[in-house]
């Protein structure tokens, strides 16, 4: 196994790790949380760029990487739901967007094509990455002498959440029905 596919497997189990931190309630564990996502973000890029940098792509690696990517986007985001940080359908829409596209390439294969990613669905993941972030450092802000309580905090955990769901719904919605658009004509040809 070449080092970009073990960073993948890496980052698999830091998803695990950091689900874990969310959901305890040992102290400090929202910025532990906040470390562990930091990193595992640190080695999507990181397997990529090695991947393509020494010419180390392999099939485990085209198969797993955007599949461990999908099971961190959705473990983030499942928890933030179960700390009432976002909505459940804004949960719901992001990983249903992720379920229709990870079908289309799998739809594609059978057909002997490959689907590779899009720049937009790149953009579409860092959006929700950053609001990931954003959740995770109000929320380890919020460790810090209970700053919950102060108004400013509450504003910006509000507003700016807001903002940054927005950002990510808009990001996911675009780029999923521009993906499935593109490849209408071998959704047509599979029915």
């Amino acid at each position: 196994m070449n080092w970009a596919n073990r960073l993948t497997v890496a980052r698999f189990f830091l998803t695990l790790l950091f689900v874990f931190c969310l959901s305890s309630t040992f102290p400090f564990n929202h910025t532990t949380a906040l470390f562990l996502f930091i990193v595992a973000g640190i080695t999507d890029y990181a397997d990529g760029e090695i991947a393509r940098r020494w010419s180390l792509v392999t099939d485990f690696g085209a198969l797993m990487d955007p599949v461990v990517d999908k099971i961190m986007i959705a473990a983030a985001f499942v928890c933030l739901v179960a700390m009432h940080a976002v909505p459940a359908w804004v949960a719901i829409v992001i990983i249903s967007r992720e379920f229709l596209i990870t079908g289309l390439r799998m739809l594609a294969a059978t057909k002997g094509r490959i689907l590779p990613a899009e720049k937009m669905g790149k953009h579409k993941t860092a959006w929700q990455i950053i609001t990931v972030l954003f959740f995770l450092g109000m929320l380890a802000l919020g460790e810090i002498d209970r700053l919950e309580a102060a108004h400013w905090w509450a504003l910006t955990w509000r507003y700016g959440g807001i903002l940054f769901m927005a950002g990510a719904m808009g990001f996911t919605l675009y780029s999923g029905f521009g993906y499935l658009w593109r490849n209408r004509a071998l959704i047509q040809t599979a029915s």
